[in-house]
């Protein structure tokens, strides 16, 4: 199978859409597919091999250009292959918010209008590469973020186009109006344009479907799946005296780090700062490094400085090394979070997890077995769920083995590679079966002109 990937750079940062996209391209390519993973907007940054195309459509600083001037909607392409190099996308990345959705509402707008929108030119380089130089059976798209691209795409080829959905609806919910309401308009126009669409999980599924105003047939549940490779082999792990308590992902107001930090405080108070750590692992953005700064400042009134420790944004090996240095991981989200990629590597790794009661979270923990869910924004529940894991070596070593033997059985890199391909496979047998159909209503067409020429 000849399979196009339009994947999101994330301004230079360790993404988990990144790493998603990243890893299931590669678990394709190593079934057997032709997989051309072509990055748009920044280079993807992935913590395993990276496996994109040497090409960036949809340049973050063509775009950003064509935006705010109708001049470079115009410009040759040699000027916009200059703008598109990779290590210019990721030096701009560094300095701009392209990533804060309060600043992206008329762009957000624009791309989504595809050949009416703004970009057009980057959305018509793009259709020519795939029509004249990839040629693919069947496209999917990231996210519903690039719906905007799905009519021209199909006009062009004629080939299936698929769109994941992996959380965005968090981003359209920061956009000011009058773009969130415009956006969430051309959602739903350009959801018809698709075939069909890919949710990591049942809750998201259910929920974009009713969000795109979109068949819920349409929506099909692929769960998540990571490269084991180094992953669960550690020994002696938590050889220290204190129970120690991680954080692994951005961090950010959304991400609830500011909820297990005050869970920590709680749990110091009734059992002594001497006796807990708290340890922190994430991309830390510029938008979000006051509230990373606050929170340090209260740790550090609260006399909790030797018990936290910030490792700052982490490749592969320091995040396994990491995730093996905890007793229990909390991502304790404020918002219902459609994937939980965090859950599946502490689990890798046998560390349990305490997680909030909603977003995927309820199905990731029924199907692995391998934590605790507690009530949502609530750092005493937070609190009370780690200090039942502290009491209970037992409940921790059953849910470790429950949650490293199902990720290494199920949710595993080739699982989910398998069960995206059926559902590619679903597509191109619909559209085969529209060929053959329309080529026998061709031929008896041209049966019938034949025979009624002959009469006359």
């Amino acid at each position: 199978m000849k399979i196009a990937y339009l994947a999101a750079g994330a301004g230079g940062m360790y993404c988990g859409s990144c790493i998603h996209d990243n890893t299931l391209a590669a678990a394709l390519i190593k079934q057997g597919h032709e997989v051309a993973l072509i990055p748009t907007y920044t280079p993807l940054r992935t913590d395993e091999t990276n496996v994109t195309v040497d090409k960036i459509f949809y340049g973050g600083i063509n775009v950003y250009l064509e935006q705010k001037f109708s001049l470079f909607r115009h410009t040759p392409k040699l000027l916009d292959k200059i703008f598109s190099r990779p290590a210019l996308l990721n030096w701009v990345s560094r300095f701009s918010a392209s990533t804060d959705a309060r600043e992206l509402g008329a762009l957000t707008v624009s791309i989504l209008e595809g050949e009416e929108g703004r970009q057009r030119k980057e959305l018509l380089k793009l259709v020519d590469w795939l029509k004249d130089s990839y040629r693919p059976e069947i496209i999917q798209l990231t996210n519903s973020m690039f719906l905007g691209m799905a009519r021209e795409i199909k006009k062009a080829l004629g080939v299936p186009v698929l769109c994941a959905v992996q959380g965005e609806d968090l981003f359209l919910n920061e956009l000011v109006e009058p773009y969130k309401s415009q956006a969430r308009q051309l959602l739903r126009e350009r959801a018809r344009d698709v075939d069909g669409f890919i949710a990591t999980s049942q809750y998201y599924a259910d929920f974009m479907a009713d969000f795109l105003q979109v068949p819920i047939e349409k929506m099909h549940v692929v769960r998540l799946g990571i490269n084991l490779q180094g992953h669960g082999f550690a020994q002696n792990r938590n050889g220290g005296a204190a129970f120690v308590i991680g954080y692994m992902a951005r961090i950010c107001p959304e991400k609830g780090l500011h909820l297990l930090v005050e869970a920590f405080r709680q749990l110091t108070q009734k059992y002594g700062a001497n006796n807990l750590q708290l340890k922190v692992a994430g991309y830390l953005g510029e938008k979000d490094r006051r509230y990373f700064e606050n929170l340090q400042k209260q740790i550090a009134i609260w006399g909790l400085n030797e018990a936290f420790r910030y490792r700052g944004e982490v490749d592969r090996d320091e995040k396994i090394n990491f995730l093996n240095s905890l007793h229990v991981l909390s991502v304790p989200t404020t918002y219902k979070e459609p994937k939980g990629l965090f859950v599946l590597e502490a689990l890798a790794n046998g560390v349990p997890v305490v997680q909030p009661q909603h977003g995927a979270f309820p199905e990731l923990l029924l199907s692995t077995g391998g934590g605790i869910l507690v009530e949502p924004n609530s750092p005493k529940a937070i609190a009370e769920g780690i200090e039942k894991l502290m009491h209970d070596a037992r409940l921790r070593e059953q849910l470790s083995q429950q949650g490293k033997s199902a990720v290494q059985r199920v949710f595993n890199d080739g699982v989910m590679a398998e069960a995206t391909l059926e559902v590619y496979r679903r597509y191109l047998e619909n559209r085969r079966s529209r060929i053959d159909d329309a080529e026998s209503r061709l031929d008896d067409r041209s049966a019938i002109i034949e025979k009624n020429t002959l009469a006359s």
